[in-house]
């Protein structure tokens, strides 16, 4: 789902000043980037993350891990400054877990997403949450009415972007995608931010632990008119369904319902491109065919 207002922000409390400890990191990190002369993609390649992690942690929006740090402490030739803040990373971490991070309304399915099995989206009116860039995220949250203000945006951006950990995570989840044609044809934000979320679709899609598929405009028939849905698997239960129009939020777990989600879902797969012809149209898209 596009909208899914989510969470409070991956970002620690400012209470006990954690916060300030990541935005201090993230300019550090900066610093010794720029320093060692490369580009937020080279130190994203060396890290083995994305650009876009990089540039959130660097404006203190996104958490640094561990195993980032260590990276970069390598790539940047840090003379052991990253990897002293290993451990006091590591501590601020535990405590954020224990925190409660979303508003009562989404707690439900963050946390079943986040420890999903299995995860199915479908979307009809903007990209998924969980694959936008931040520059496209920023540009819904900045037009939504009534208007959102400057923290409460950033807020935003951040835990939608915080959930793209699920990509990352091994074993991998078996991960899903059924996009209206129209969801990429809409240029939110402008061309440039347009053409950095239709890349950042064809890269997640071209992952062999995401299938990826768009289902095109003509289609002369449709098995269900009533809205983006996604169908999650947590460990150990049954398969659970999650809408949200309007502002309104339903975590479904009657199985009869889940069941009638699930069939569309089989139907809307079966009727959009395969993965392989999907990415074919995106880079078309993209001028790369």
């Amino acid at each position: 789902m596009s909208g899914k207002h989510e969470e409070r922000p991956e970002k620690p409390s400012e209470v006990d000043g954690t916060a300030h400890l990541f935005k201090a990191l993230g300019k550090i990190i900066k610093v010794l980037r720029t320093n060692a002369g490369l580009s937020q993609a080279q130190l994203a390649s060396a890290a083995h993350c994305s650009e876009d992690l990089v540039s959130a942690m660097e404006r203190g929006v996104r958490t640094p891990q561990p195993d980032f740090l260590l990276r970069a402490e390598e790539a940047l030739n840090a003379g052991g400054v990253l990897a002293a803040a290993v451990e006091d990373t590591e501590m601020a971490l535990a405590r954020a877990r224990v925190r409660v991070r979303h508003p009562d309304w989404f707690q439900s399915f963050a946390a079943e997403e986040a420890r999903a099995l299995a995860a199915h989206y479908y979307e009809v009116q903007a990209v998924p949450g969980i694959l936008q860039t931040p520059a496209y995220a920023r540009s819904l949250f900045e037009h939504r009415r009534p208007m959102l203000d400057e923290e409460t945006i950033e807020k935003l951006i951040a835990d939608r972007i915080s959930r793209q950990a699920l990509f990352e995570r091994w074993p991998a989840p078996t991960l899903t995608f059924v996009l209206e044609a129209a969801v990429l044809l809409r240029p939110f934000g402008g061309r440039e931010v347009h053409r950095e979320q239709l890349q950042r679709v064809l890269e997640v899609g071209q992952r062999r632990t995401v299938e990826l598929q768009v289902l095109m405009l003509d289609r002369d028939d449709h098995p269900y008119l009533g809205g983006a849905f996604t169908l999650l698997t947590p460990p150990g239960r049954r398969e659970v369904a999650y809408t949200e129009i309007y502002g309104h939020a339903r975590l479904i777990t009657d199985p009869e319902e889940v069941r009638q989600h699930s069939e569309r879902y089989g139907i809307l797969r079966s009727q959009a491109l395969s993965k392989r012809e999907s990415l074919t149209w995106i880079e078309k898209l993209l001028g790369e065919r």
